[in-house]
């Protein structure tokens, strides 16, 4: 195929649209200026990798852990402009919130609408877990995916909410929770649920358990 009709089958609008969005991303104004860095090397395309996989339901991700604390993830979430519930806060102050630092943690996140509606409870959803040789996250899991996923990828995920399937930590009133990171109308939260062996959920979110786990160090 010669190299003059490579773009024969192209509709001069589309290629007016390319050297436009050339000329948004690299802030030079002349579309002749453009045309020619792109055919001289002077400017390249690289192909963006998405921060997540997804196949038969299950996304896949990975985040690494720091050795930030509990009271050290409110400030740094609430720095970046996150919202933090009250019991999320409860939660990520308790004894039983114990970082790591430099795990690498493999994460799988099983969708809702993966689940019938009848069995879309806590115990069936970890069965499934255990089914596919997935692991108990550590809690942190939730703050590290709340500060990697912008809502806008969460709902490009079609998610409103992932939670980390940690064992349930107690808030300050002794109820079991687990951390959420999701989207609402009001921000970008990290949240903490009640969480029963039998609780309903719903199906717009999903469930992030752990594949694998590596220390870095």
């Amino acid at each position: 195929m010669k190299s003059e009709f490579l773009i024969s089958g192209i509709e001069t609008g589309k290629l007016n649209a390319m050297v436009k969005n050339i000329m948004t991303q690299t802030g030079i104004t002349e579309p002749e200026e453009a045309v020619r860095m792109m055919n001289s090397g002077e400017l390249q395309i690289s192909v963006i990798k998405s921060k997540w996989t997804e196949k038969d339901n299950v996304i896949r991700f990975s985040v690494i852990s720091d050795g930030t604390t509990g009271e050290q993830w409110i400030a740094r979430l609430e720095g970046k402009g996150f919202r933090v519930g009250d019991y999320a806060k409860s939660v990520l102050r308790s004894r039983s919130f114990k970082p790591t630092s430099g795990i690498t943690y493999e994460i799988a996140v099983l969708k809702g609408e993966f689940f019938s509606d009848s069995d879309r409870i806590t115990k069936t959803i970890r069965k499934e877990a255990k089914n596919r040789k997935f692991s108990t996250p550590n809690a942190e899991v939730a703050c590290l995916i709340r500060e990697k996923l912008s809502d806008k990828e969460l709902e490009a995920m079609g998610l409103y909410w992932i939670v980390a399937m940690h064992e349930p930590i107690k808030d300050s009133g002794g109820d079991p929770r687990l951390l959420s990171a999701f989207r609402d109308g009001d921000g970008s939260w990290l949240g903490a649920g009640w969480s029963s062996p039998d609780g309903k959920w719903g199906r717009s979110g999903g469930f992030a358990f752990v594949v694998s786990q590596v220390s870095n160090s």
